[in-house]
C-alpha cells in the first residue's frame, strides 16, 4: 500500500506502531524538515509511532564490495530513525565467518563497531536480524563486539525456516531490541522450514514473550509477513494474536 493507506490500515488494525522501510519506503535524504513535520502529524493523528525502520541491503557488512556506501546508507537509516522517534535500524548484518582468522570476520567486526560508536551519539542502534545463522552463532558475534554496540532482532520465523531452533533464546534476550513477530514450522527431511501464519508455527509466542519479560524487553513486536494469501487480514489478525499474549 502507499505509505499513507497503509497507516490507515494498521491503526484500523489496533496497531500501536510500524516499521518503515527506508529501502523501498521513506528515503532517510526525503525525511527532513518540512516532510519530517508531515510525516511526525500523520503518525501523531493516527495515534501511531514508529517501532523500528528497516534498511534492508543486499550484501552484508562483511563484504568490501561498496561497503563504504552501505556503513553511509546504514548511518542515515539509523538517523532517520531517532528523527521519527525510534531507536532500532533493523537488517541482517551479513555471513559471519566460522573463524575469527578469517579476513572477513575482522571486516564484519570493525564495520560493527564503528557503527556502535555512531549509534551511541545518535540515539539509535544497529539490530542484527536472526536467521542466517544460530541464535547461539549471532550472540557469540554481538558478545564480541564493545558494549552496546549493536543489539539483535529475534525473528523465531527466519530461524525456523533455515532449520534453527530458539534453544538459545535465554541467553540471547537481553541483546533482543525488536522481534520480528513471524512463525515457521520446520521441515528435517529437507533442512528448512515454511512460513506460516502467526501462531500456527513452533515459534510459541507467549513464552518468548516471558523470556524477553524477564530480561525487561521495552521493544515492540512487529508483524512481518512474506508470502501471506490475503496480507491484511492475516496482518490484523497477526495483532490481535499478540495482543491476546
Amino acid at each position: 500500500m502507499p505509505m499513507k493507506q497503509g497507516l490507515l490500515a494498521a491503526a484500523h488494525m489496533g496497531a500501536e506502531a510500524v516499521e518503515i522501510d527506508a529501502r523501498l519506503g521513506l528515503k532517510p535524504s526525503e525525511v527532513v524538515g518540512t516532510a519530517l513535520r508531515q510525516i511526525r502529524k500523520l503518525l501523531e493523528d493516527l495515534n501511531l509511532r514508529v517501532a523500528s525502520v528497516r534498511y534492508a541491503t543486499r550484501r552484508g557488512y562483511e563484504c568490501e564490495e561498496e561497503l563504504e556506501r552501505r556503513i553511509a546508507g546504514t548511518k542515515e537509516a539509523l538517523r532517520m530513525a531517532y528523527d521519527l522517534g525510534a531507536n532500532v535500524v533493523v537488517n541482517h548484518c551479513g555471513s559471519i565467518p566460522d573463524s575469527k582468522d578469517d579476513p572477513a570476520y575482522e571486516v564484519l567486526r570493525s564495520v560493527l563497531t564503528d557503527l556502535g560508536t555512531y549509534s551511541q551519539k545518535t540515539g539509535a542502534f544497529l539490530a542484527c536480524e536472526t536467521g542466517s545463522e544460530t541464535l547461539d552463532k549471532l550472540t557469540d558475534f554481538v558478545e564480541s563486539l564493545p558494549e552496546g554496540s549493536v543489539g539483535i532482532t529475534l525473528n523465531p520465523g527466519n530461524l525456523l525456516v533455515n532449520g534453527y531452533d530458539l534453544a538459545a533464546l535465554q541467553r540471547a534476550a537481553r541483546h533482543v531490541m525488536l522481534v520480528h513477530a513471524k512463525d515457521g514450522v520446520r521441515d528435517r527431511s529437507r533442512g528448512r522450514g515454511t512460513e506460516v501464519e502467526l501462531g500456527r508455527g513452533m515459534a510459541e509466542f507467549p513464552e518468548i514473550a516471558a523470556i524477553l519479560e524477564e530480561q525487561r524487553f521495552a521493544g515492540y513486536f512487529v508483524v512481518e509477513r512474506d508470502n501471506a494469501r490475503f496480507p491484511v487480514q492475516d496482518i490484523a489478525m497477526s495483532v490481535q494474536f499478540l495482543k491476546n499474549i
